[in-house]
């Protein structure tokens, strides 16, 4: 019987979604870039999730897009411009995604996985991680967007070096680059991506909310996000978890926010 790709569960304010290709080391199709979209938008946008884990079945992230269907469904501009949106659609989810989202890296992340931890707000990952973005060694280009998401992630040193190349990099030169978060010993990797997306689950919603918009604000200079995070800012000092916030400190409890 044919198994899920996408697989997601939800357990205390925390996400998973796993790529479940293994055998195919995650290679994304075209349908599954349209689903996961759809699973990222939803999760972001209810009152019960977070934070989202983004992570791949078995011993890889992800190969990127499923170049099997290149033929039949990217063989021709017009064909090709329809699946690039799906890809665009996937990264815009993470990228704009109400909460934050963590890529748990292992082994390849590739082309579009790239893309797709590009997008995350944090990236950890094992020591055997390898990284690349082949676009040049098959002839097509990265979509501009997404490339906005690499140069923010990785520095635009190592964006040009990626992309011109199609080479690859290990772990230690992704951290070199700031685009991981950290490297997390393989025994000690899941335990550790569960502690960061825990302790992000257990701060104020609406705090980590606001952040993340300022922070996407800072770098994209748009006017319309800056109003966006200035508007959710504010709303954190109407907030009962703020309220919250002040009453745990001075009677120094762990404090239970809500999120409203």
């Amino acid at each position: 019987m044919e198994t899920e790709p996408l697989l997601v569960t939800a357990n205390d304010g925390v996400a998973t979604i796993v790529i479940n290709r293994p055998a195919r080391k995650n290679a994304i199709t075209q349908a599954m870039w349209v689903e996961l979209a759809s699973h990222i938008n939803r999760l972001s946008s209810g009152p019960d999730v977070r934070v989202i884990v983004l992570r791949g079945a078995g011993q890889d992230f992800s190969a990127g897009a499923d170049i099997s269907e290149f033929d039949t469904l990217r063989g021709d501009p017009t064909s090709a411009r329809a699946y690039e949106a799906t890809n665009s659609a996937a990264f815009a989810a993470l990228r704009n995604a109400a909460v934050p989202v963590i890529a748990a890296i292992r082994g390849i992340c590739f082309g579009g996985g790239f893309g797709l931890a590009a997008a995350c707000d944090l990236r950890i990952a094992t020591p055997e991680a390898q990284f690349a973005v082949p676009a040049a060694r098959l002839g097509l280009a990265y979509p501009q967007d997404a490339m906005g998401d690499i140069v923010w992630a990785a520095g635009p040193q190592m964006a040009r070096y990626l992309t011109y190349t199609a080479g690859r990099i290990d772990a230690q030169a992704a951290l070199s680059a700031g685009f991981l978060l950290e490297i997390a010993d393989a025994e000690r990797f899941d335990v550790r991506v569960g502690e960061v997306a825990r302790t992000i689950a257990e701060n104020a919603p609406l705090s980590v909310r606001a952040s993340k918009a300022a922070i996407r604000s800072a770098l994209s200079h748009d006017p319309g996000e800056a109003a966006l995070a200035q508007a959710l800012g504010d709303a954190t000092f109407l907030s009962d978890d703020y309220a919250e916030g002040r009453a745990a400190f001075a009677g120094r409890r762990t404090p239970a926010f809500k999120g409203q």
